[in-house]
C-alpha cells in the first residue's frame, strides 16, 4: 500500500454514518465512508480527528473515544450481525455536537467522502475558518445533473448547489471512476476554478468463501432449490434497468416454465418504478420464477452471489459499481452493460451486453444457466483477476492529497 505524507492529518466527517446507524444493511456509499473511518482508526489514530453536522445546521466536533466506539460497534453490526444498531453511541455523539468544536491540526485534511450536507455551504465554510483545513470530498457521480431524467424531480437541482459547494471550497476531489472524473471536470471548468481530481476506485473487504454459509429464508431456499438463479443487486429503480431483466424473464417462462431459471433481485424499491412494481407485484408469470428481497445481511447476499450463475448488472449508467467488484472478488461471473465504468472494474473478465439489447441479455441468461463455455470461460479468466481492498483505495487516496 502506498503510504499518505509525513506530517499530514485529517479530520473525518462520519454525519452520514450517524444518520445511518439504525439501518441494519448499508448502503454504497455508507460502505465508503465506513472503511475510511476504519482505515483511519487502524492506521493513522494519531494524526486522524472526527467531526459531523447536527441536525440543527452545525458542524461539531467528536470525540476520539467515542468516534472508535461507533465504528467498531457499526462495523459489527453491519458486516457480522453482531449486537444492536449503535444508536445509543450515535445520540451521546449528537448530543455533544452542540457546544463541542471541531479540532484539527493546522493544514490538515477535512474528507467529506458522502454527499452529505454539501447544500450547505455556509456551515462548510465555517468549519474551514475555524480549523484552517483544506477541503476534500468524494463526489461520487453526477448522474442527477448529466441524466435527470433517472433522478427524483428535486435532485438535479440539489446535486448542482452540491457541485457549486465543492467549486468554491475543494482544495481537491476524489472520484470513484473515468466516467465521474471526466464528468467533474467539464463542470468545473464552468466554475473558473483549477481544482485537482483524483480517480480513485472503490475497494472491497477480502471475502472468503470456505465454510458454512449462513442460514436462508425458508422461502428463498424452496424457491432456488435444484433451480440455477441469478442474482442482481441494487435499489429498484429505472437507471438499473431491471425492466429489462423482468421482460427477458417473462419470456423465458413462456418458453421453459418450470425449467426456466429463477431471478434473485436484491435491494429496496426506489422511486419512479411503477412498471417495475407493476410486473412485479401483478405478473402471475414472474410469481414463481422472481424472488424480490427487500434488503438481506451482508452474509446472505454473499451465499446466494456464491452459489448462483452469474450477477446481472444490467444499469444504464453508474458512478462506480460495487455490485460487480464483490462479485468478481467472490469469483463470481458477471453479465452486465457495456458500459466504461464497468470496464474500468472488469477488463475483459464479465460477459458484456448492451443494456437494450433484451435478445443478447436473453441468450447469455441461457447459456450461464446450462454449463455452458460462456460461463466456464469467465471463471477461467477470474483467476486473473485481483480485488482492489478498501484499505487499498483508501490508502491511495489518502497518498495523492
Amino acid at each position: 500500500m502506498t503510504s499518505p505524507a509525513p506530517g499530514a492529518s485529517w479530520l473525518l466527517d462520519l454525519s452520514r454514518l450517524l444518520a445511518r446507524a439504525h439501518e441494519a444493511v448499508p448502503t454504497g456509499i455508507d460502505r465508503v465512508e465506513f472503511a475510511y473511518a476504519r482505515y483511519l482508526i487502524e492506521h493513522a489514530s494519531a494524526d486522524t480527528t472526527f467531526c459531523a453536522m447536527h441536525p440543527l445546521g452545525r458542524v461539531g466536533g467528536v470525540e476520539s473515544g467515542l468516534a472508535n466506539a461507533f465504528i467498531k460497534a457499526l462495523g459489527a453490526y453491519w458486516t457480522g450481525g453482531v449486537g444492536q444498531p449503535p444508536v445509543g453511541l450515535r445520540d451521546r455523539i449528537r448530543r455533544a455536537l452542540v457546544w463541542r468544536r471541531p479540532m484539527a491540526r493546522p493544514g490538515a485534511t477535512y474528507l467529506l467522502v458522502s454527499h452529505h450536507h454539501l447544500t450547505r455551504p455556509k456551515a462548510i465554510a465555517r468549519l474551514l475558518r475555524q480549523t484552517k483545513c483544506r477541503f476534500v470530498p468524494m463526489i461520487h457521480d453526477l448522474i442527477p445533473t448529466e441524466y435527470p431524467e433517472y433522478a427524483r424531480p428535486r435532485e438535479p437541482a440539489r446535486h448542482e448547489r452540491r457541485l457549486e459547494t465543492v467549486a468554491r471550497y475543494a482544495s481537491g476531489v476524489i472520484v470513484p471512476s473515468e466516467d465521474v472524473r471526466d464528468a467533474l471536470c467539464r463542470r468545473l471548468a464552468r466554475s473558473g476554478r483549477s481544482i485537482p481530481v483524483w480517480t480513485i476506485p472503490h475497494g472491497v473487504d477480502r471475502q472468503t468463501t470456505s465454510g458454512p454459509g449462513p442460514t436462508l429464508d425458508h422461502e428463498i431456499t424452496r424457491r432456488v432449490a435444484g433451480r440455477p438463479y441469478f442474482v442482481c443487486l441494487g435499489t429498484i429503480e429505472p437507471r438499473k434497468n431491471h425492466l429489462l431483466l423482468l421482460h427477458v424473464w417473462r419470456r423465458l417462462v413462456a418458453e421453459k416454465g418450470e425449467n426456466a431459471p429463477v431471478l434473485v433481485l436484491i435491494g429496496k424499491r426506489g422511486w419512479e418504478n411503477e412498471n417495475i412494481v407493476d410486473l412485479l407485484d401483478r405478473c402471475p408469470a414472474l410469481s414463481d420464477h422472481v424472488i424480490e428481497c427487500n434488503s438481506l445481511p451482508d452474509q446472505t447476499v454473499r451465499h446466494l452471489l456464491v452459489n448462483s450463475r452469474a450477477l446481472l448488472f444490467p444499469s444504464f449508467v453508474e458512478g462506480f459499481g460495487l455490485p460487480l467488484a464483490e462479485a468478481l472478488s467472490l469469483n463470481v461471473p458477471a453479465i452486465c452493460s457495456d458500459i466504461a465504468v464497468f470496464r474500468q472494474i472488469g477488463g475483459s473478465i464479465p460477459d458484456y451486453r448492451d443494456p437494450l439489447d433484451g435478445i443478447g441479455w436473453r441468450s447469455a441468461i441461457m447459456a450461464y444457466a446450462s454449463t455452458g463455455l460462456g460461463r466456464t470461460a469467465q471463471i477461467g479468466r477470474l483467476a486473473n483477476w485481483s480485488p482492489l481492498t478498501w484499505d487499498e483505495s483508501v490508502s491511495m487516496a489518502l497518498s495523492v492529497m
